[in-house]
């Protein structure tokens, strides 16, 4: 099986744990497509959410599946900008840090048509997985988002400590990691733009962002380093 596969480089080892049998051509994050799209049987591209233009390329290409980035932006929102009917198999995937190399992929669709091609990818990878609505953060980063910003008033209230809370998390949850733990290593960038995102598509007040994790974003820090 022959892959394309583009992204930021921490997204892309995490992928290739995943893709050991397939010959994988791996183009840099700021590069679009230079080569003949068509010769790969599945394309990968995790920088959907910054480069929405991207989508043009992968657009004509009749009967391949793409797999796009799809937390930030909703496939539906990033096609109707593309300015070109989507011939593809347009699939969306969970490609947060920590959250691409596991046992079950989270994954959307544009079209519902296309379902057993979906089904059929997915077992010529080897990946079991779980089909989601195609919405702004999909369902496992809305639920971590959240935990990680109401865990960020906690500690601007001055309730707990961020050990205290990352330690509370995992006894109690059995989830990997604490909050601030988990944040760091998804990265302060896209959780805040995950939140973000998912704000400004429902207006939900649980995802509005702690002023605490705002400032950490504005000064592109971290909470333990």
């Amino acid at each position: 099986m022959k892959i394309l596969l583009r992204g930021e480089k921490i997204v892309t080892n995490e992928l290739k744990q995943k893709l050991t049998a397939a010959e994988v051509t791996e183009i840099q994050d700021s590069d679009y497509p230079p080569i003949d799209l068509s010769v790969f049987d599945v394309v990968f591209d995790l920088s959907i959410d910054e480069h929405l233009n991207a989508l043009k390329y992968y657009a004509p290409l009749k009967n391949i599946p793409v797999f796009v980035g799809a937390v930030k932006t909703q496939l539906a929102a990033a096609a109707n900008l593309c300015g070109r009917e989507i011939l593809c198999t347009l699939i969306g995937i969970n490609d947060l840090p920590t959250f691409i190399n596991r046992s079950l992929a989270e994954v959307s669709l544009l079209n519902k048509t296309d379902e057993p091609t979906l089904h059929q990818i997915m077992l010529n990878l080897g990946w079991e997985y779980k089909l989601v609505q195609d919405r702004v953060g999909m369902v496992t980063p809305r639920i971590i988002m959240m935990i990680i910003n109401e865990a960020c008033y906690t500690l601007q209230e001055g309730t707990a400590n961020m050990q205290d809370i990352d330690t509370s998390m995992k006894l109690g949850t059995n989830y990997p990691f604490g909050p601030f733990e988990w944040a760091d290593k998804i990265g302060i960038k896209h959780v805040y733009e995950t939140l973000k995102a998912v704000y400004d598509d429902t207006h939900d007040e649980r995802y509005k962002i702690c002023p605490l994790l705002k400032t950490i974003y504005l000064k592109n820090g971290s909470f333990y380093n």
